[in-house]
């Protein structure tokens, strides 16, 4: 497996540069060390970053790779005119065919927003990452009625992880429950739940993972054990299909795809492009 070194060079945060070559290195077998420079917004730090990426190249023997998210002329120029790796301009390579198609000129703007302050999206953004964090784990039943969606399953089958994307990516309120032996008992769904059975979507995950993942935190308990953690999935599955909870397993899906997921049947207009 071949191993090299990435930059992601941006004026901005760099994390779309970051988002877009990950995505186009996951086609590959390849070990990657990543290196992420933003704010790369003047000649004086373009040059640095050149110096930087040129001393990676002699270092390892090997053109680093490198994408770009850069809009001004200037700095584009530096990397291309004194850059050792291989440069991918991800904005250069679509900005001029849009241009021509849809026969407008770009504003070439650094970022996302002038003023993020004043953006609503962002705004509901954060509005709903407060949310998530105080609802988080089932610590309060307050305001359910102000929530997208409401996660349960066992302990440990990745609800908080899931509610924190969901908030952070996508804007939504999301709470989220554990599923405990005390419902078990009860065979029913949290009481303070039961009124917002439409926005409730399950999270299990094959027994054998959750006790892989309940010993690295909790090793040698009953709470990992295997036939524990047999006895509260099947029991939480099962209570989710007497409610009529829709419900996936987390076993082998990354946080992206299960938050998908999610969406598609909690709110698919929220697969649409929003602009935080």
């Amino acid at each position: 497996m071949s191993n090299r070194t990435v930059f992601y060079v941006s004026d901005g945060t760099g994390i779309t540069a970051e988002t877009f070559g990950t995505a186009i290195l996951n086609q590959f077998e390849v070990n990657v060390r990543q290196v992420r420079l933003p704010f790369t917004d003047t000649v004086d730090k373009a040059h640095q970053v050149v110096r930087q990426i040129n001393h990676t190249a002699v270092i390892e023997g090997k053109k680093p790779i490198v994408f770009t998210t850069l809009v001004n002329r200037d700095i584009i120029d530096v990397l291309q005119a004194g850059c050792k790796g291989m440069l991918l301009d991800t904005f250069g390579t679509f900005i001029a065919p849009l241009e021509q198609e849809l026969g407008l000129k770009s504003n070439h703007r650094v970022g996302r927003f002038t003023d993020i302050s004043q953006s609503k999206a962002y705004n509901a953004r954060i509005e709903a990452i407060n949310f998530s964090l105080e609802h988080d784990d089932g610590q309060t039943h307050k305001d359910l009625d102000s929530a997208d969606v409401i996660l349960v399953g066992v302990s440990r089958s990745g609800k908080t992880p899931t509610s924190l994307y969901l908030a952070m990516q996508h804007g939504m309120k999301a709470a989220n429950y554990p599923l405990i032996p005390d419902d078990f008992e009860r065979r029913q769904l949290p009481p303070a739940l039961v009124p917002h059975r439409k926005k409730i979507f399950g999270l299990t995950i094959d027994p054998l993972r959750l006790s892989e993942i309940r010993n690295e935190r909790r090793p040698d308990s009953r709470y990992a054990s295997l036939q524990n953690c047999r006895y509260e999935v099947s029991e939480a599955e099962a209570m989710m299909r007497r409610a009529g909870v829709r419900w996936l397993s987390t076993t082998t899906k990354s946080i992206e795809e299960i938050a998908t997921t999610i969406l598609q049947e909690i709110k698919p207009e929220r697969l649409g492009i929003t602009n935080f």
